[in-house]
């Protein structure tokens, strides 16, 4: 009797423990974690697990120790106390691993609302429970500080202006996601997130149903006959902002059994002269386009920004792919879901590799 008892009770614990999100995560030491986070496909950070602290590595010059106890951080580590509750995000693409945990309470600080769509962090906003900071170079110091963040996630690449938050004290953890390549290397900074907040098992799953679908998919276009050729962009002050070789999207598109006109790899993007852009792409198939348009996108429009857009081949062959932004929550949710890009993508140069009733999240044919 008395060992079915310790049964039972040692059953009641798990249980208990299993829905307070604590388990042993495996590595070579016993982090306490709720549970283990593979790197997969990631480049920009990387983690391990040593005697009770996960140890994350960003880049090459960021180093972080996240623990649950009041111990200190091994040399040359900065300390984060997990899991968090309070941050503030300076990207879009931040804040989609937050909207795909379900973690937008934890959330207390965005830069602006310029180009977010979601009504929850809209809503959020306007009832103060998120503040807006300001755009880099320019936050308000006592906006952050009264925000209470127990860190910001910064991206480095951006114009920068943190020498102010720096001196609040406020530990500031680079999120590299707007680096990788891989699609699934962006999106998998999901697990980042999750290992800040304390949601580490359900980022490992989100994160595997994406990589699930996203293969499969990408499965099927590898034996494609015909791949059709597609240019993205357009022209803004003067300069047509092209995507690069070296870029996520390209390898979506390619992912998608197409070729994208620049097939450099060397750059990510670039600004091109509009000939320089007709040069590569006046044949193009199929021409890719986002922007923030209040009203209708149509042929006319995108004629009206720029009377030579007529010229290429997609225009006149109404071959546009269109996404507006006001429309949909595209960079809340894109950096997250590269499945669902894929497949907007595939439903447009392979229509016969997706079910028939499909109905695009993002990308349609521009009527």
């Amino acid at each position: 009797m008395k060992k079915i008892a310790w049964m039972i009770v040692a059953a009641a614990l798990f249980v208990g423990c299993k829905g307070k999100g604590v388990q042993q995560a495996q590595g070579d030491g016993e982090a306490d974690s709720t549970a283990a986070i593979t790197v997969k496909y990631a480049t920009g950070f990387s983690v391990k697990d040593s005697a009770g602290v996960r140890l994350v590595n960003i880049g090459e010059k960021y180093h972080f120790a996240l623990m649950k106890s009041d111990a200190d951080a091994p040399e040359g580590y900065t300390r984060i106390q997990v899991p968090i509750t309070r941050t503030i995000c300076m990207t879009a693409l931040q804040l989609s691993n937050f909207t795909a945990l379900d973690a937008h309470d934890v959330v207390k600080g965005i830069t602006g609302t310029k180009n977010l769509y979601n009504q929850d962090i809209l809503q959020r906003v306007k009832e103060g429970k998120i503040v807006k900071i300001g755009m880099e170079g320019n936050f308000d110091t006592e906006i952050v500080l009264a925000a209470n963040p127990q860190i910001i996630l910064i991206s480095p690449s951006k114009r920068g202006g943190y020498d102010a938050i720096k001196e609040t004290g406020i530990t500031l953890v680079p999120h590299l996601g707007y680096k990788e390549i891989d699609p699934l290397g962006q999106a998998e900074w999901i697990k980042f997130v999750g290992m800040l907040i304390g949601k580490e098992q359900q980022a490992n799953e989100v994160f595997a149903g994406i990589e699930s679908r996203y293969n499969a998919l990408k499965e099927k276009t590898q034996n494609v006959t015909k791949r059709p050729t597609v240019l993205s962009g357009e022209m803004h002050y003067g300069n047509w902002h092209a995507v690069g070789g070296k870029n996520y999207l390209a390898q979506i598109f390619r992912d998608a059994g197409a070729d994208y006109v620049i097939d450099d790899e060397e750059t990510s993007g670039e600004d091109l002269e509009f000939e320089k852009m007709y040069a590569l792409a006046a044949n193009a198939d199929y021409w890719r386009i986002l922007n923030s348009y209040p009203g209708e996108f149509s042929y006319e429009a995108l004629k009206a920004s720029e009377p030579r857009n007529e010229l290429f081949k997609a225009y006149k062959e109404k071959k546009v792919i269109y996404c507006n932004m006001k429309q949909t929550a595209y960079y809340e949710i894109s950096p997250v879901r590269p499945d669902v890009l894929l497949k907007d993508f595939v439903a447009i140069f392979h229509p016969e590799l997706v079910e028939s009733d499909y109905k695009p999240t993002f990308y349609r044919l521009l009527k």
